[in-house]
């Protein structure tokens, strides 16, 4: 009889195992960015350890997988044992003796080794669904931070244990995707034109599927495009000079209508902080000698040309930010970039009451030609002509405004009325300085030009 104790204790604590390994998988693959992002602030270990498991999900995976078919077997088989204890095979030979005289047509079939099987695992299996899964997820998915800070560190036990099991695994599914990649070439989206196609297709037949079709375009490339390319530049950042006294800062601060002003000293290379035009509030009646500068908030988020702007989001968002100083590769300022800047890439320009004319300036002539101001960034540009915003990337290099795609393709500084075709289209230089182009007028080729084939 202690065998059978022993045997049910097993079977419970087997049980519990399975659970938990179970409960584990949705409480680590139902974690959200914010809850990695809240992990990560905390700096403990425990969300070190959830930290390092999430760098390594293949692995992760299939460690769950493989601890609970070891669990799962270690319950069959003590399963079987204990029902052996408690229903000899006696027992079962004359519960089969008796429905063989009942139904003589079973014949000869070892019917007591059924009905061992048969109540074995439909046991096995009710336990296993009950405790082992269903239950143990259900909890899972309402309290997964609490269950991943349990089973971190036995997890992390559990993938050094299975290591070389889970390495075998996690490599030949590596192989095998790779070979369904091959004949399937790629998938079925492999790049950004068929993804366009897909969202074409899908919103075609919608009420301002025009509108929907534009906004699900942004959301797809919003991960590739870079900072550079909806930056504003430095020659046109409004910023103020920290030695300014009290009444021109006011007079810059009426003029510009911005809420948020950068300080600088000495030039925009060296940004010393972030004036908020809310902070003046209390202090508009002050004399000219008053000390602004107390005022200068100096938690300023600078970031690189070439950081993408999701990630710049995710920046904006944890440090509670609305405004970056973009720096070039020598740390010089390059421009300003602000939340409103990514938002627009997605939902399109953002007009308050104080956007009196608009953002972008450009004059069309007629239906073939258009002057742009060579700051202009050839996103915008690409929108107002209606072509694809990728149409120049295989020729613009470096570039993101229109007068560095000319510069990138003449490799010089063009004279004052000369002509630069690009692809299908022409560039007249307007008007141009010393140091950079001022004005281009685009001409738009007669026919709509192939893009897919460009």
């Amino acid at each position: 009889m202690a065998q059978a104790v022993w045997g049910c204790l097993g079977i419970v604590i087997l049980l519990i195992c399975s659970g938990l390994v179970s409960a584990s998988e949705v409480a680590f693959f139902s974690l959200t960015v914010n809850d990695f992002e809240k992990l990560d602030q905390e700096n403990t270990s425990s969300s070190k350890r959830i930290l390092s498991l999430k760098e390594r999900p293949r692995r992760l995976l299939a460690t769950i997988l493989i601890s609970n078919n070891f669990i799962n077997i270690g319950i069959v088989i003590l399963s079987a044992f204990v029902l052996r204890i408690f229903f000899p095979d006696a027992t079962f030979q004359g519960w089969a003796a008796s429905l063989t005289e009942k139904a003589r047509f079973l014949g000869n079939i070892n019917l007591a080794v059924i009905l061992q099987y048969a109540i074995t695992v439909v046991g096995v299996t009710f336990m296993l669904v009950l405790f082992g899964e269903t239950a143990p997820k259900v909890y899972a998915r309402q309290n997964n931070v609490r269950l991943a800070r349990m089973m971190a560190g036995p997890m992390l036990m559990l993938m050094r244990v299975f290591g070389p099991i889970s390495n075998l695994l996690v490599n030949w599914t590596k192989v095998l995707e790779g070979r369904l990649a091959l004949k399937t070439g790629g998938g079925a989206l492999s790049s950004r034109e068929d993804l366009d196609e897909a969202i074409e297709l899908t919103v075609s037949n919608e009420k301002d599927a025009g509108q929907e079709a534009d906004l699900l375009k942004r959301i797809v490339k919003f991960g590739d495009m870079a900072v550079t390319q909806i930056m504003r530049s430095r020659l046109d950042v409004v910023a103020v000079n920290v030695s300014i006294d009290y009444k021109e800062l006011l007079e810059v601060v009426r003029e510009s209508g911005y809420s948020r002003i950068p300080v600088y000293e000495e030039d925009f290379d060296n940004v010393k902080g972030i004036l908020y035009v809310k902070d003046l509030l209390g202090h508009l009646n002050e004399n000219e000698d008053f000390r602004w500068q107390d005022l200068i908030r100096s938690n300023i988020l600078f970031v690189p040309e070439a950081k993408k702007i999701d990630a710049l989001l995710k920046d904006f968002q944890r440090q509670h930010l609305h405004m970056a100083i973009v720096v070039d590769e020598y740390g010089g300022g390059s421009g300003l970039v602000t939340l409103e800047d990514i938002m627009e890439e997605i939902i399109g320009d953002i007009k308050d009451e104080f956007d009196d004319e608009p953002e972008l300036i450009y004059q069309q002539i007629d239906e073939r030609n258009y002057v742009f101001e060579g700051k202009t960034l050839l996103n915008d540009v690409c929108r107002v002509l209606n072509i694809k915003t990728t149409y120049f990337d295989d020729v613009k290099g470096e570039a993101d405004s229109l007068a560095g795609l000319v510069l990138e393709m003449e490799g010089e500084l063009p004279q004052q009325g000369s002509d630069v075709s690009i692809k299908a289209y022409n560039f007249k230089i307007l008007s141009v300085d010393e140091r950079r182009i001022i004005s281009i007028q685009v001409t738009l080729p007669e026919s709509p030009p192939d893009e897919e084939n460009e």
